[in-house]
């Protein structure tokens, strides 16, 4: 039976063998043909992956690890008068930087800045004990002499033993601060601000011969430090244009703390010199420049191996102003004479151009009455509202034109005190009512009528008057009146291309304060800038075009054969606002009333004084009824052109909480301004 089984099995065995493996072997080789295939074709796709579709990423990656780029500061765009002059420009000085290695080591710049502090001396007024700290534990060494005084020092990590040796030496028990130890704990912590391969300012004033000598010769042995150039701000023709222009932060002080944010994403470094206030903030993209861009090649390990400059750099563009330097100054000088005591606190005068909006002059102080100390503001003229007075009686008139309460043909009214229930308000040459006469809207504005500008509030608020009666007149008179205000530029921004512009200060409305409504119509409750004034003024002069007041005209290159002023890049084309429609007759009442409140025949014109000044003078002045410290003050204002006929320039003053025996401050400095604008400026129409 086993050798049938085993015969059995044996024959099958032989007689299937060659079928099994004709049947098995091309089953295996296909599976494998299959796998090799599968894990080709995976291959080839990530090749595919690696080398198209993410090929410029990491391509990019490389880059970034043996590729940097480092930058370099270029002059700022320096600042020229509407002749040309210089106003703003750079004054080059030597300085010392610091280059951050790629692989640099707080030990390796504690050395660092030991040797460099044996050399040069550094501003300390600014370090904290905190830092003094960072540098001393710095070294190794003196961390090391330190951790028998720190409680469980061994069970610390590197961090909190760090930490700790910095709060002991902040006691000052540890190390006496002295100078030296100060100097060379300001230039430690100067480099530790930087970032790889990032340069930074150690020294950038008054370097001396000395110093970059010995600088030079040990530079071998402080890596990173070589001498360098800083560009600072320098005002050839004085620095009261300052005011103005504004400043430029320092490198020790660095980006400001509202903007650094903003400043770091457009690529600032945090140490860099960038403006400040008003010009120089505002142009700051175009003053800044272009830096230098320098290539660093490194090697695996990180070393620099090759420098080569990409991009050499082009210095910031340069401002033309509107500004003419020399009436600027004399401008300054008038308004800064011209302050009066008591409470007094500051005077303001703008010189414009009504057709461009350009703006010739603009000067202005701060007075402390209690110390009598003067401080220079010339940009007081667009953020200090001040509440002007009659000054704004134009706009007034205006309004009750087009509300049709008064025509060019039919305006007059009889100025007369007004009484409501209990109050009284009248004009300032007809307290008792013994004055009482017809004027129309031209000798309204001649002689100041405060009664006429209340009649026409209450004509436009659709409000009957009745002597004696209450004042049920609805609060919409406010917004009405405003509308037309603003239209001049009244209670609105100006535009100007100068940061922190006013709108001015509006008082409460409603019917709980509808007396102020009167008020209003004769300029004595909201509060204008004095550019406000210059505007609304413009805007009369010109025709009825609220310009867009500027600072600079144009935006210019620099020679590169002179370094002087370069060709015209960009201009600031003169841009209209808003228009104010008038007809003729209508800008007729209003300019007439203004020339007659200089040429007049009224006895009671309010602007004779300066009947004299050559060519004719347009004005309306001002006069508020204002309080300071709870003394009843006035406040003094003007607003005026010249020539009467075809006006070439506007000047608006405002004299705020003057004695309330002033009269004629405000057109004594006008006199004085419009001198000063025909000897600088241009020459005077007929001369």
């Amino acid at each position: 039976m086993g050798n049938f089984f085993g015969r059995f099995f044996k024959k099958r065995t032989r007689a299937n063998q060659p079928e099994l493996a004709s049947s098995k072997i091309p089953f295996r080789l296909n599976l494998i043909f299959i796998l090799v295939g599968v894990l080709f074709a995976v291959l080839i796709w990530k090749l595919a992956d690696l080398q198209l579709i993410q090929g410029n990423y990491f391509k990019s990656t490389v880059n970034q690890t043996n590729n940097s780029t480092t930058y370099g500061n270029v002059p700022r765009g320096q600042i020229y008068d509407a002749t040309g002059k210089l106003l703003v420009g750079n004054k080059p000085e030597r300085a010392i930087t610091y280059t951050k290695g790629p692989k640099v080591t707080t030990v390796d710049m504690y050395q660092t800045a030991t040797r460099l502090g044996n050399i040069i001396k550094v501003p300390t007024d600014r370090l904290t004990k905190k830092q003094i700290a960072q540098y001393y534990v710095a070294n190794p060494k003196n961390q090391e002499k330190l951790k028998n005084r720190i409680k469980n020092y061994a069970q610390l990590d590197p961090d909190q033993q760090q930490a700790a040796a910095v709060k002991l030496v902040k006691t000052g028990d540890v190390v006496p601060f002295t100078a030296d130890l100060k100097n060379k704990a300001a230039i430690f912590n100067s480099m530790s601000g930087a970032y790889r391969l990032s340069t930074t300012y150690i020294k950038y004033d008054r370097v001396s011969n000395q110093e970059v000598a010995e600088v030079g010769e040990h530079s071998s042995e402080m890596p990173g430090v070589q001498v360098g150039t800083n560009w600072m701000r320098e005002y050839p023709d004085g620095d009261g244009i300052k005011t103005i222009t504004g400043t430029v932060t320092s490198n020790k002080t660095g980006l400001p703390d509202n903007r650094v944010n903003q400043l770091l994403a457009q690529g600032y470094s945090q140490n860099e010199s960038v403006g400040n206030s008003n010009l120089e903030e505002s142009y700051e993209p175009v003053l800044r420049g272009s830096k230098s861009q320098t290539d660093i090649k490194l090697n695996s390990d990180n070393q620099i191996i090759k420098q080569v400059q990409k991009y050499k750099g082009s210095p910031g563009d340069n401002l033309q102003l509107t500004i003419n330097a020399k009436f600027q100054s004399d401008l300054q000088k008038l308004v800064k004479g011209a302050q009066a005591g008591g409470n007094a606190t500051g005077t303001y005068a703008v010189a414009m151009n009504p057709h461009t909006g350009g703006i010739i002059g603009m000067a202005g102080v701060d007075r402390d009455p209690k110390t009598n100390k003067v401080t220079e503001n010339d940009i007081g003229n667009i953020n200090t509202a001040i509440t002007m007075g009659s000054v704004v009686k134009g706009a007034t008139v205006y309004g009750a034109l087009r509300s049709n309460v008064i025509t060019p043909t039919s305006s007059t009214l009889t100025d007369m005190p007004i009484k409501n229930g209990g109050t009284i308000k009248t004009s300032w040459f007809n307290k008792n009512g013994n004055a009482n006469m017809p004027v129309d809207a031209s000798t309204a504005l001649e002689v100041s009528s405060n009664s006429y500008m209340m009649q026409l509030a209450m004509k436009e608020a659709k409000f009957n008057y009745v002597p004696g009666a209450p004042l049920n007149m609805s609060p919409d008179s406010f917004n009405i009146q405003r509308g037309f205000f603003n239209q001049f530029g009244l209670g609105v921004k100006t535009g100007i291309d100068l940061p922190g512009e006013s709108a001015g200060i509006e008082g409460p409305g409603g019917f709980a304060n509808i007396g102020k409504a009167l008020d209003e119509s004769f300029g004595n409750y909201d509060g204008y800038t004095t550019l406000q004034l210059a505007q609304y003024m413009s805007t009369i002069a010109n025709g009825g075009y609220r310009m867009k007041p500027h600072i600079v005209q144009n935006v210019r290159a620099t020679n590169p054969k002179n370094g002087e002023l370069g060709a015209v890049k960009n201009t600031i084309m003169p841009q209209t606002l808003n228009q104010v429609p008038m007809t003729p007759a209508e800008s007729n009442v209003i300019t007439r009333g203004f020339y007659q409140v200089v040429h007049g025949n009224n006895k009671y014109k309010t602007g004779g004084a300066l009947a004299d000044i050559s060519p004719e003078v347009s004005a309306k002045t001002g006069t508020a009824q204002t309080f300071y410290n709870g003394q009843q003050t006035v406040t003094l204002s003007l607003a005026s052109y010249a020539p009467s006929t075809n006006p070439q320039v506007v000047i608006a003053i405002a004299m705020p909480n003057l004695p309330t025996d002033a009269e004629s401050n405000n057109t004594n400095l006008a006199k004085d301004i419009y001198k000063a604008y025909w000897s600088d400026v241009q020459n005077a129409p007929g001369k």
